[in-house]
């Protein structure tokens, strides 16, 4: 059973509307695990403009989420009730170099962003290349990964509110902490510029190559997943203390702890979302027995439980 179709109620209330609207939409092709329901309204913007109307005109007791590349995602069953937003890489993935700095849209791949910073000669978005999500994401969760994070280099970055208001957020305004910012969770980032340093062609490259190798031969990265599942407690590193509590290669229906990496789950081909989060919930349960430390999601986890 799907969700009411309330898209024609939509559209009536915004003649204006450029983006599509898709009711009852699968949600679980635009996640790496490959699982979970429906959202009941789909709605891609046209453009920054289009999806300012769009939330300007939404009544305001809809709920309202948003989804990337779903890299780091798990969308429950039950699906999402409400409307999911996905800014497509059309109107929403440009990336460009001027100077020393790199401007991206929100759905610009992480990836593309550190090569057309590389392409310019600018350093210091190296860590960007072994992300496997978009900026809108980076922004959202101070995304980072080899000794780099997003608050060391961004200027700036714009977003939408729910009212449908434009806004920009300065380094500061965005009170980045560890994977997280302390933006309202209700603003859509549509875009943002970064600062890097003008170095030599050769090292960034070789920084990227370091940075790509080290995916590759210490990540699952061919496996349906949602990269690293927990937060690394203060002074410790979430995959020793998850296989310290005897978890690597633990298994929930078809869900599993890597064996290459214990801080990732693997859909190893018939999961349900019920049975990933049932398998993080149980390693969060047996590492705070084994070592008193309790572990805090990292991967977003959205919608109604099937």
């Amino acid at each position: 059973m799907g969700f009411p179709d309330i898209t024609p109620d939509l559209k009536a209330a915004m003649p204006d509307l450029r983006g599509r609207l898709l009711a009852n939409q699968s949600l679980a092709e635009l996640t790496w695990f490959r699982v979970g329901g429906p959202a009941q309204v789909l709605f891609t913007p046209a453009d920054e403009d289009d999806l300012a109307y769009f939330l300007a005109h939404l009544a305001p007791d809809i709920p309202v989420y948003v989804v990337g590349v779903g890299s780091n995602l798990i969308v429950r069953d039950g699906g999402i009730a409400g409307v999911v937003i996905r800014l497509a890489p059309r109107a929403f993935g440009e990336a460009s170099a001027s100077g020393d700095v790199v401007t991206a849209g929100a759905a610009a791949l992480d990836k593309r962003v550190a090569e057309v910073a590389a392409s310019a000669n600018i350093g210091g978005l190296e860590f960007y290349f072994g992300i496997p999500g978009t900026i809108g994401g980076a922004l959202r969760m101070n995304a980072g990964a080899n000794g780099g994070e997003t608050k060391d280099v961004l200027i700036e970055a714009r977003g939408v509110g729910r009212d449908g208001t434009k806004q920009i957020f300065s380094n500061a305004d965005m009170k980045f902490v560890y994977r997280n910012s302390g933006v309202d969770p209700s603003i859509i980032f549509t875009s943002a510029r970064f600062r890097g340093e003008i170095r030599d062609t050769e090292a960034i490259r070789a920084r990227m190559a370091e940075v790509q190798t080290h995916r590759e031969t210490a990540q699952p990265i061919r496996e349906k997943t949602g990269g690293s599942t927990f937060k690394n407690p203060p002074g410790h590193s979430a995959w020793k203390l998850v296989d310290a509590a005897g978890c690597r290669g633990m298994r929930v229906g078809g869900a599993q702890v890597s064996e290459m990496h214990c801080n990732f789950l693997i859909n190893t081909g018939d999961a349900t979302a019920r049975d990933i989060e049932t398998l993080g919930e149980t390693v969060r349960e047996r590492v705070k027995a084994n070592s008193g430390i309790e572990l805090h999601w990292e991967i977003k986890r959205i919608g109604i439980p099937g």
